[in-house]
Formats: structure tokens, sequence, C-alpha cells
């Protein structure tokens, strides 16, 4: 056979021999292992490195290699079996081996990978991928943990940490030891994100405590932990505490982090105050809740949107009809509010004076003091608790857009994989797919 075809078959460390077509009409490629022109005959026994030249016998293995075209392809690889040269040798007689198919192994290393990728990169279950190259399930899953342990190493520093939770399943009752009766197991994850460069999810961790967080952190080096600078967050207590947390010399676990607070969530706090007050006020007025009828539900998603999204016409409509439906004007005070808080939180990335901040922070304050609505003081109460960290947000326009993002890639695994019983794996097949642009982009 040509040196062509070799190069086609394209499997280094072996010559094609020959290539016919079997019964069933599938290809069996005959290879035999390559000897480069001036080599010298044998092959050094794995156990002791002696040279041997002594060939005991020849046998054929099948393994198992790249699908191509549309009739499969079966390897027949003829290897010699040598006889080891070293008398005091426990190994009486070893076959030759490449690095493609070291000793023992029944898939070629091109094979595993292309198992490993498309398990994760390309998303696909371990079941289907096992079906489309005709392997086991364990075998598809051991070649994605190798490629994975070869790939996913220990997270690199990183300036700008972002931290999230995630739902991992749905709610269990679990019959607890401890405490008598039954008890609600709400399966979460906290995520780690690079914010400032491309490793994507540096890693997960089970639960989503102020002691999951500091495990995680206390796992990482000093050096990690010096370098971050922020910690963008949700406004969540238990994330915050973690941050604040000091070690047992006295010293904060992340000594040089500034926490941020994520005004996605900010926002989203005050269309939820608006949508309450929405809610009761109409049940004060009617006693039950908000029909097509009824002004403050016909314009429930316009009090959702920014005033700069909506056409004067849809601004005036929504206007009129709630000042003629809406005697108290609560549902406009907590709109107004809103778009208080928003015009402040606008003014990150715009390098504005200090002056400026404190004026729309006391518009937002004043506004909120002065209306009768409860759910606006809970509102500003809110905002004054976590004021240092919404104050880094205007400073530094930072946000957890990205954590966001890769929360969308992990629910894609997890339909594809249609759920997961052990929690390293759901980690391990979550953070390969979500580290895809950092790897492919170090390649």
């Amino acid at each position: 056979m040509s040196d062509d075809t070799t190069i086609l078959f394209g499997l280094p460390g072996v010559h094609v021999e020959s290539v016919e077509v079997d019964e069933d009409g599938a290809r069996v490629v005959t290879v035999v292992t390559a000897q480069d022109d001036g080599e010298p005959g044998g092959a050094g026994c794995p156990s002791c490195g002696v040279l041997s030249g002594s060939v005991k016998e020849y046998v054929t293995t099948a393994p198992k290699d790249l699908p191509y075209g549309t009739s499969p392809i079966r390897v027949r690889w003829r290897k010699r079996r040598w006889r080891c040269a070293e008398p005091t040798c426990a190994r009486q007689s070893f076959t030759e081996s490449i690095e493609q198919l070291p000793p023992g192994a029944r898939t070629t290393g091109r094979l595993r990978q292309a198992m490993a990728l498309a398990v994760g990169d390309a998303c696909r279950s371990v079941a289907e991928v096992a079906g489309a190259f005709a392997v086991s399930w364990p075998t598809v899953h051991r070649a994605f943990v190798a490629e994975a342990e070869r790939l996913l190493g220990e997270p690199e520093p990183t300036p700008v940490l972002g931290i999230d939770e995630t739902r991992r399943g749905r709610p269990r009752w679990r019959l607890d030891a401890s405490v008598p009766g039954w008890r609600r197991i709400d399966p979460y994850d906290t995520g780690f994100v690079d914010l400032h460069g491309r490793q994507g999810l540096l890693g997960q961790a089970e639960g989503r405590t102020t002691a999951t967080v500091v495990d995680w952190l206390s796992a990482r080096t000093p050096e990690f932990r010096e370098q971050v600078r922020y910690v963008v967050i949700d406004p969540a207590a238990v994330y915050a505490a973690a941050i604040r947390t000091l070690n047992a010399d006295g010293s904060r676990l992340l000594p040089n982090a500034t926490l941020v607070v994520d005004h996605f969530h900010l926002v989203k706090l005050a269309n939820d105050a608006v949508t309450r007050v929405r809610r009761r006020v109409t049940w004060d007025q009617h006693g039950r809740r908000g029909r097509k009828i009824d002004p403050a539900w016909a314009n429930r998603r316009r009090l959702l949107k920014g005033r700069e999204r909506l056409s004067e016409r849809a601004f005036q409509a929504m206007w009129a009809a709630l000042e003629a439906g809406d005697p108290t004007a609560q549902i406009l005070t907590a709109w107004i509010a809103k778009e208080e808080l928003r015009m402040l939180l606008a003014l990150a990335r715009t390098g504005a004076a200090r002056e400026v901040v404190r004026a729309r922070l006391h518009s937002f304050y004043a506004w909120c003091a002065r209306s009768n609505v409860p759910e606006l003081h809970t509102l500003a109460t809110t905002i004054e608790t976590w004021w240092p960290a919404v104050l880094a947000f205007i400073d530094t326009g930072l946000t957890n857009a990205k954590s966001e993002g890769l929360n969308r890639l992990l629910k894609q695994v997890k339909r594809s994989a249609c759920g997961f019983r052990t929690v390293d794996n759901s980690h391990r097949r979550v953070r390969f797919h979500c580290t895809r642009n950092y790897r492919m982009s170090n390649c």
C-alpha cells in the first residue's frame, strides 16, 4: 500500500498495509507499526528498558478508531510481540505500542479526544455520544474525565471575581435523622467566574451559604486571593458576609477586595416594589386581583419599562390611565421612585463627580421618604444597606452579566445531560463547557 493511504488514514505511528471491504460493507484497514529508515529493529522493554530484537510472535488487535464516511471502518493492527532480552526482568514479553494506542488501550487517542470534546464542548449527552461512536457509556465517560483532568487545572488569579448561585435540580424532601420528620432540600451550586479575563467559570461549590464561598476561596492559593480587587455579587447577604470573613490571624480572607453589587438586580428590586404596590392598590380598591378592565393591570408592562424605552404616546396613555384609575397616586409614586433609582445607577461609566452622585441619591431618598408607600421605604432601606457596594458599581461599572451568561450555558449542559446523579460529574461537565472559549484561544 502506498504512503498516500497512510497519510490519508492519519494515525501517527502506524503504516497502512492494506484496505479491504468486508461482507457487510465495512472497510477493514490493516496497519503495522511504522519504522523510520535507518532505525534499528527491535523495541525497548517497558519495564527494564533493554532493547530486544527477538520476535516471539505476531498478534492482531482491533482498536476502535474515528469513523470516516458513511460506512464503518475496522482497524486491524498487526504488531509484534517481543521477548525481553534481560534475564532478570519479570516481564518475559511485550507488544509494540504507540502514543495513540498505549499498552492495553482499546480505543485510539484521537477517538477518545473526539468523544470527550463531543460531550464537553458540543454539549451532547454521554449516552448520545456512545451511540454515535458505537462504544459503551463508561468508555465515553472515562474519555471525558481524562480530557477534563488534563485541560482543567487550578484557576489563574483574576482581579475581578463574580459570584452567583444556580439551582442544580428540583427541590426534594428527605428524612433527616437529626431532626424528626421530613426536610426540604433545595440543591443549589455557587459559581465563581472570571469577570476580567477569558477563563470563564473558575469553579463551582455545592450550596449557597457563607461557608460555601469561604471554603472555595480558602482552597485557592494566597496569590489568587491577594489578586482579587473586586467581587461582584447580587445583593445576597450570605455572599457579602463571606467576602468580609476574617482569617484566624484577624486578616481578611480577600485582603484587597472591594464588594460591588450588580445593578440589574437593584433595578429588579425596584420593579418588584412597583409590582407589589400595583397589586396592593388593586386589591384595596376592588377586593380582587387585577383584570383587563383595570388601568393598572393594563399598564403593568409599561410600568416595568424605563422611561426612555416608552414612546411619548405610550407614556402619556399610561400616565393618564393611572391618574384616573388610582386616586391615591401610589402606583405612579412607585414608578417615579424606580426611575429615580435608575437615573442614579445610570451615572456608572460616566465619570460623574461625587456631588452629582450625592444629588441623585438625595433625590431618590427624599422621594421615597415623602411618600406614604411602605414598599418604597423598604426599597430605600435596602439601597442604604448596600450603598457602599452600589457606589462601587457607580465608580467601576462592573456587572455580573458574564456570570448570568454562563448560567445560561450551565442550564444547557443540564438539559442535554438529562440530569446528573453525581455532583462532581455535574461540576466537571459544567466547567468544561463554560471554559470553551478560553481553552480554544490557548490552543
